[in-house]
């Protein structure tokens, strides 16, 4: 008996198939569903041991593979939070928007606008680099004071604002002194009256009011920097920054206090 013999072509046909036979094992493998309860308690598994990577890929593989359980939803929240914590801020703003966007009256919507805000604030860049980050972290945090008033979010909340505020007085601050450095009086003036209108409960306001003395008198402006002085002076009364804008007005050591005296003469060289 003769033995069985196949051509290079059949040979190579039935190792294709046996190819793509196997491929599709494997993806049938690899997509085979998994319980819902085995594949989220796994993500919370790797949040516990800090494997932030694996816990927001594995939260993600609850949603897509149970999309319409209850605890899609959770994972598409604590997805926020791993991508949070393994500094992923880009994925954990994006993911944040969705949930938002997908379950606006949700219960732990305020959570997500949380975070949202802490990925923009955990971004901030010192003042001599651009804001924008800073500005949105000024916006998202606002928006977590606003919305939820009295929740434990809105407390942390607030007080990264003062922060925040601070930073970007700051940075107009820096732009400023550029422009009085340069003798560009008017752009100056411009800067840090920004700061005294729009971050009044800054640590740079008294600065900023001497500085604003030092361009007026710089454009001769006596009786805008006397003006300025006056607020400084009564706002301030202790600060430094008073005292050199006393220094500049009358040439001499600011008095231990500001006093009612020195203010009316200030103003009776106004009016």
């Amino acid at each position: 008996m003769r033995g069985l013999s196949l051509s290079p072509a059949r040979l190579a046909a039935t190792a294709l198939l046996f190819l793509l036979a196997a491929c599709s094992d494997s993806k049938n493998q690899a997509y085979i569903e998994k319980p819902v309860d085995d594949l989220y308690n796994k993500a919370m598994d790797a949040l516990s041991t800090e494997s932030y990577a694996t816990a927001a890929k594995t939260f993600d593989q609850v949603e897509s593979q149970h999309p319409y359980s209850v605890w899609a939803t959770k994972s598409q929240l604590m997805q926020i939070y791993a991508y949070y914590e393994s500094g992923k801020y880009d994925e954990a703003v994006i993911a944040a928007d969705r949930f938002i966007q997908l379950h606006p009256g949700h219960r732990d919507v305020a959570y997500a606008y949380y975070l949202k805000a802490i990925c923009y604030y955990m971004q901030i860049t010192d003042v001599g680099r651009d804001q924008k980050l800073t500005e949105l972290a000024l916006r998202s945090l606002d928006d977590v004071v606003r919305r939820f008033p009295d929740s434990k979010y809105a407390r942390d909340a607030k007080l990264k604002l003062d922060f925040t505020r601070d930073h970007l007085a700051g940075k107009e601050m820096e732009i400023g002194r550029y422009y009085l450095k340069r003798g560009e009086y008017l752009a100056a003036i411009n800067r840090f009256k920004r700061v005294i209108d729009n971050y009044q409960t800054t640590t740079h306001v008294p600065e900023a009011l001497e500085r604003v003395v030092e361009c007026d008198l710089a454009l001769g402006l006596t009786r805008e920097a006397k003006e300025n002085a006056a607020v400084l002076g009564y706002n301030y009364p202790g600060s430094l920054w008073y005292g050199d804008a006393y220094a500049l007005l009358t040439g001499g050591s600011a008095p231990a206090t500001a006093s009612d005296g020195w203010f009316r003469r200030l103003w009776s060289g106004v009016f």
